[in-house]
């Protein structure tokens, strides 16, 4: 699965749109999380507990978004984005987007 944040993918032609496809997960932070986090940004510098968080939220956003688009047919997807909101103190929902779409190799 190709999956490019331009409009475009250089050496592809797009043949086909099959439509909008997204990926969502909803995560929490936890108490141990929390703790550590907080003595951690006490410290300054990178807070490790929540950037793992971050990526792993983003990650299983990513993984849902590959699947919706293969079972839409697609072998690529364009114009991908991720974008990510908090529902309620300490509950960030991660959205991945994109365009789904057939490409084949340009001549």
């Amino acid at each position: 699965m190709l999956i490019v944040t331009t409009n475009e993918a250089p050496g592809y032609r797009v043949v086909k749109t099959l439509g909008l496809v997204r990926g969502i997960t909803v995560r929490s932070r936890n108490a141990i999380s929390d703790m550590v986090g907080g003595l951690q940004s006490m410290l300054g510098g990178r807070v490790g507990v929540y950037v793992k968080l971050a990526e792993a939220s983003r990650a299983e956003a990513y993984q849902e978004l590959v699947e919706h688009a293969q079972a839409m047919g697609a072998n690529a997807v364009i114009a991908m984005r991720y974008e990510a909101n908090e529902i309620m103190e300490g509950v960030t929902e991660v959205l991945a987007y994109g365009t789904a779409v057939v490409v084949e190799p340009a001549d």
